[in-house]
């Protein structure tokens, strides 16, 4: 299992039950992940760490609500709820998840004008975090992603996986999706279709 890697994605408190931006049932995976960790010889992480007044938060919008799109120069922009913000207990990993084995922890949503999702880019899709380049270098070729929420940032990791070249499988059991209008179906026929390895 040299060449591959588990990415845990955004298992943080705020996206748990009575975060600010909860996914349904959203600790039930962490046991699930725990045990994953264990068996992966590469375990990276992804952390949301917005500051206060992010450009993706419905508060920094007068008269937006959050869940409302709007149009930012890099496209379309779903408004989120305050929610993971730099220092904050809301940012931190959930207290169950077994994570000090990571060997990296990448850092996500910290440049205040533009939102990411995905574990590779910032939603311009042209702003890269490094994630590839740092598995280039380890001579990692697969990729498992686990996390939240399935429709967003696992989805889009894992979307972007497949376009630097890696094989990357998703694991639904060890995800949770948020599904607004519809979203979770439509990433995962989309993440079907670009030759994501749905288990």
């Amino acid at each position: 299992m040299a060449k591959d890697a588990l990415i845990v994605i955004d298992v943080q408190n705020d996206f748990c039950p009575a975060g600010a931006l909860a996914v349904d049932s959203g600790d039930e995976i962490v046991p699930v992940i725990n045990k994953l960790i264990v068996r992966f010889d590469h375990v990276i992480l992804t952390q949301d760490w917005h500051p206060a007044g992010h450009s993706s938060f419905a508060s920094t919008h007068p008269g937006k609500a959050p869940f409302e799109t709007i149009e930012m120069p890099y496209g379309k922009q779903t408004l989120w709820p305050d929610h993971c913000i730099q220092g904050t207990g809301g940012a931190d990993f959930h207290p169950d998840l077994q994570w000090t084995k990571a060997e990296l922890v990448i850092r996500k949503g910290f440049r205040p004008h533009v939102d990411s999702y995905s574990a590779f880019f910032e939603n311009d899709h042209r702003t890269p975090t490094g994630l590839a380049g740092y598995l280039r270098e380890r001579e990692i070729t697969n990729v498992t992603f686990v996390g939240l929420a399935t429709d967003y940032c696992v989805a889009y990791s894992a979307l972007d996986a497949v376009e630097h070249g890696f094989a990357a499988d998703v694991l639904l059991d060890a995800c949770r999706g948020i599904n607004l209008g519809g979203s979770l179906a439509a990433m995962i026929t989309k993440m079907r279709k670009a030759g994501v390895t749905l288990v």
